[in-house]
């Protein structure tokens, strides 16, 4: 009975050995598991700061990537912009350039028939001048009736008498003396110009005042 009471309790010692050496294993291992982490922890190697890290960069990096590229758009829609502006007032221009061309292909269009017809005119103011009073007259009419025609057509005679010389009105033939007028002014015309709508068509054949010169 003894012997088999010492058998239990040496079994039951054996076994409280076992687990205090169990625990004593766990504990280490526990221990070293703690370590580890909190190593892990103090250096910044635990998995949620790496995700966070990693998201924070390639959100930056994308930003980055955007604001470069919207500053290509914009650069780009500014250089198309000119140039749709540079397009817009060089198609303007050719339009102004082609109605200009095409009104003065319609106002100009009749110059040469115009110089020709101007000297029928002449002709006819000639004839008027010698002929005899009823005759006269009677082309005279027509004569007016040309003129109103010419008129009528934007084709009109020059006045230069009194006026200022221009070259570009007037072409000098004679001169005559300036006896209380103003030099270099028209003073006779030997030949009317004609203008057709504000250009000269034919320079007027004038004289002009010139000052007496002055004698020892």
């Amino acid at each position: 009975m003894a012997m088999h009471g010492l058998f239990l309790a040496g079994k039951c010692l054996n076994c409280v050995g076992r687990l205090q050496l169990f625990l004593s294993n766990d504990h280490r291992a526990l221990i070293g598991l703690y370590s580890t982490a909190a190593k892990h922890w103090g250096t910044g190697d635990n998995c949620n700061g790496d995700d966070t890290t990693d998201d924070s960069s390639h959100a930056m990096t994308n930003v980055r990537l955007l604001e470069m590229r919207a500053s290509k758009l914009e650069e780009q829609v500014r250089e198309l912009t000119e140039r749709y502006k540079r397009a817009m007032a060089d198609s303007d221009n050719v339009r102004k350039r082609t109605q200009k061309f095409v009104q003065d292909a319609k106002l100009f269009g009749i110059q040469s028939f115009c110089r020709e017809l101007v000297e029928v005119a002449d002709l006819l103011e000639k004839t008027t001048d010698n002929l005899q009073e009823e005759e006269g007259q009677r082309l005279a009419q027509v004569q007016d009736r040309l003129q109103g025609i010419f008129t009528k057509h934007g084709l009109n005679k020059m006045s230069p008498v009194g006026d200022k010389y221009d070259p570009y009105q007037h072409e000098i033939v004679c001169h005559t003396p300036a006896e209380g007028g103003e030099p270099s002014t028209v003073t006779i015309v030997k030949q009317d110009g004609y203008k057709l709508h504000g250009r000269t068509i034919r320079h007027a054949q004038v004289g002009i005042a010139v000052m007496k010169q002055e004698q020892d």
